[in-house]
């Protein structure tokens, strides 16, 4: 064995004395070569499955037959689809006792669909756990059951928990090239396994996970941006094949929306000859992320889900119905389009639910660098509607809002002059931080300090935000490093 195999060798054997649930596979799947693990029509699932749209009585289920077994990429550096059949076992069993389990129905893995595999499951019961697996193969002859996965229902009684991350970049991460002024930590045993952070969300148990938006990179490295389907499916495929990732997921259900960078590139709106067209990229987050049903292009990705008595939460759509970032500000510029505007006004005036958080995967408050024109913040933006919308929350009397957004590499407490107060999460991994901008300096988008900032990270770091909302109404907002190290913390009473 050459050294870098002795390198991999030792990295996972290390690794398996403290994560003794899967080393062997893992070193197994690291030290052999894929031609001499994979049989003639072996079928895999290299990706994982995920738990998506989880609601009292429902969730989505997913996974992605593949020809490989992971987490290793093939030599075009892909997780290969592959044909087969599959269908989900779920129960509130962990061990599917039988009478008591149930199955959805046999489900083709269709190149068309990305070899996706993906089911809607119903009549479940508020706050409870459920256990799930894949049942898959080549054919209904030769069965393969998956590991066992979970997830709990929301409605239950308080308290609640969850996670919520963004700005995802695989390129900073694995070639130690960061994409802002935050520091290069990925050791060799991080770019086999993925991104610390998921370790440290885990350790948490959330109730469920939030993905804001940029969760792949279509546009970056720049020499090597995907245009094509088949490029863009990439970025999904390495991503989500770290097993850190499939780790986390396996316990923890999931709500995802897109924003510029997994959407089309940088600032992207609707307009421009670049590629990806705009189509494809709404049509592939929707066939990577568990948020609608196969072949669903209707279903507006803006949705509203009660997560509790206290607790309900909007996710915005920022991309499908956005005027162009170029045009002029004022009262007919756009991020959300009107059906979506009139639908979150609507929703949260109905709404009885003690605490509202709006998740968007660009800010609303910020500040933010006044170069940029593609967010409410900006006033070369979409300032007005921002405005307009913090003006029509206080005329209505609509309390309790909090705004948690991605987007902005950096993680910060800000409060409107007119009191909402937004947390933003900042980016998943060191690679991808930056510093961040202040009130009150010339180059912010609040160079008169109109905006209060109780905190602001003190160096870039990798990290994510974790809320709990208590019995007695307290939220609590939590900003943490990717190793979990509590960097702030805001307890909030209704």
């Amino acid at each position: 064995m050459n050294s870098n195999g002795r390198l991999i060798d030792n990295i996972m054997c290390n690794w398996f004395v403290s994560n003794h649930f899967h080393g062997l596979l893992l070193l197994a799947m690291a030290i052999l070569p894929i031609h001499a693990m994979a049989e003639e029509k072996a079928v895999f699932h290299a990706q994982g499955e995920l738990a998506g749209e989880v609601t009292a009585s429902s969730a989505l289920l997913q996974s992605r037959l593949t020809a490989i077994q992971g987490p290793a990429l093939d030599e075009k550096g892909d997780v290969p689809g592959a044909a087969g059949v599959a269908c989900f076992e779920w129960s509130q069993s962990s061990v599917f006792p039988a009478g008591s389990s149930n199955r959805t129905q046999w489900l083709r893995a269709d190149p068309q669909f990305d070899y996706m595999i993906r089911a809607r499951i119903t009549g479940l019961r508020p706050g409870t756990k459920i256990y799930y697996r894949l049942i898959f193969g080549h054919d209904r002859d030769h069965l393969q059951t998956g590991p066992t996965r979970q997830f709990e229902t929301i409605g239950g009684a308080s308290p609640v928990s969850f996670c919520m991350g963004s700005c995802m970049n695989y390129h900073a991460f694995m070639s130690g090239k960061p994409n802002g002024g935050g520091p290069v930590s990925a050791t060799p045993t991080d770019k086999l396994l993925g991104y610390p952070v998921f370790e440290s969300m885990a350790k948490l148990k959330p109730g469920f996970f939030i993905g804001t938006g940029d969760i792949v990179y279509y546009d970056q490295p720049a020499q090597g941006a995907a245009r094509t389907l088949p490029e863009m499916r990439r970025k999904w495929h390495e991503q989500f094949r770290f097993p850190r990732l499939i780790d986390f997921f396996a316990g923890t259900a999931t709500y995802w929306s897109k924003d510029d960078h997994d959407f089309r590139y940088n600032d992207a709106d609707l307009g421009g000859k670049q590629g990806p067209d705009p189509q494809t990229g709404i049509e592939i987050f929707r066939e990577q992320m568990p948020i609608c049903e196969t072949g669903d292009v209707k279903s507006p990705t803006y949705r509203t889900i009660r997560v509790s008595e206290d607790l309900q939460i909007w996710f915005v759509e920022g991309r499908d119905f956005r005027s162009p970032n170029s045009m002029p500000d004022g009262p007919d510029k756009t991020i959300w389009g009107e059906t979506q505007k009139k639908w979150l006004q609507q929703t949260l005036k109905q709404s009885d639910a003690t605490w509202k958080i709006i998740v968007t995967p660009t800010p609303l408050v910020g500040p933010d660098r006044d170069s940029k024109r593609d967010n409410h913040t900006n006033t070369r933006g979409f300032r007005h509607e921002g405005e307009s919308f913090f003006r029509w929350l206080s005329e209505n009397k609509i309390r309790n809002v909090i705004s948690l957004c991605g987007d902005r590499h950096w993680q910060y407490h800000s409060i409107h002059p007119l009191g909402v107060e937004e947390f933003c999460v900042g980016a998943l991994n060191d690679e991808n931080a930056i510093a961040g901008e202040r009130p009150g300096t010339a180059r912010s988008t609040d160079p008169e300090g109109k905006i209060r900032q109780p905190y602001i990270y003190s160096q870039p770091t990798g990290g994510f935000l974790y809320v709990t909302l208590d019995k007695d109404k307290t939220i609590t907002l939590q900003h943490r490093d990717d190793h979990g190290l509590v960097l702030n913390t805001v307890h909030k009473k209704p």
